[in-house]
């Protein structure tokens, strides 16, 4: 997973997402919708607020939701929280102004799909627009293993109370499907999973859907979280970036 997708990646032939941007400051909805309009991606929507952001999304049924994680009368995690539960097709990127929000975990937790500098290029605001869409997460190795160190720390100031009990449902897993994801944990791409398992692309994608299948994930960002909430990936991991 990455917090800075290949601008290349789209394909022609891919359907365009259709966004929602919720953000409190004029200018920056503004921005993000003329850079994606400019990009071929359909901007459907916007809202001041998270109560906006719910209503809107609920309405326009977007594929994507770019909310911002600091806004007045609902807050983007709640938003978040409430889009997902009404619109559970729906990938939610938080936006934020610094690289390693203290909400990041219960972002994800949620089934937020990742996280987005307001300082993206413009390039890299279609691709990861495009990159969600598709079901990969915007979320840096880097943040993924603080948030295995937070986790192990038992700092759950900005978590939920604690984790369901996964640990019944990741039993249904294979040996293999464990060593997938417990590589996703470890913010591993499919190619660099094929690689460290010498496995084909293809079947490393089975592999994933499989596991999104058994353990009803959305996506890779609630796959790091399941990892290291089942200790699948701990800190101090060698191959933790």
């Amino acid at each position: 997973m990455t917090d800075v997708p290949d601008p290349t990646r789209h394909h022609p032939g891919t359907p365009e997402p259709r966004v929602l941007i919720a953000d409190d400051q004029a200018l920056v909805r503004a921005g993000f919708r003329m850079i994606l309009t400019a990009r071929g991606i359909d901007v459907v929507g916007e809202a001041a607020d998270g109560a906006e952001a719910v209503a809107a999304a609920r309405r326009l049924r977007p594929d994507v939701v770019l909310m911002d994680l600091r806004m007045p009368n609902m807050d983007g995690l709640e938003a978040a929280q409430r889009t997902l539960e009404q619109a559970p097709d729906c990938r939610v990127v938080m936006l934020t102004t610094f690289d390693l929000d203290r909400y990041i975990y219960t972002a994800l937790a949620i089934g937020a799909s990742g996280f987005l500098l307001k300082d993206v290029t413009p390039a890299h605001l279609a691709a990861a627009v495009r990159l969600v869409n598709t079901g990969d997460a915007l979320l840096a190795p880097s943040i993924t293993r603080r948030l295995v160190e937070r986790f192990a720390s038992g700092d759950r100031r900005t978590s939920p109370a604690g984790p369901p009990p996964q640990r019944r449902r990741v039993a249904a897993l294979t040996p293999r499907e464990l060593e997938v994801l417990t590589l996703m944990g470890r913010g591993r791409s499919n190619t660099e999973i094929a690689g460290e398992l010498s496995l084909s692309e293809a079947t490393v994608k089975t592999h994933v859907t499989r596991i999104f299948t058994k353990l009803s994930l959305r996506d890779r960002a609630q796959a790091v979280v399941l990892a290291y909430e089942t200790g699948l990936v701990a800190p101090g991991d060698p191959g933790l970036a």
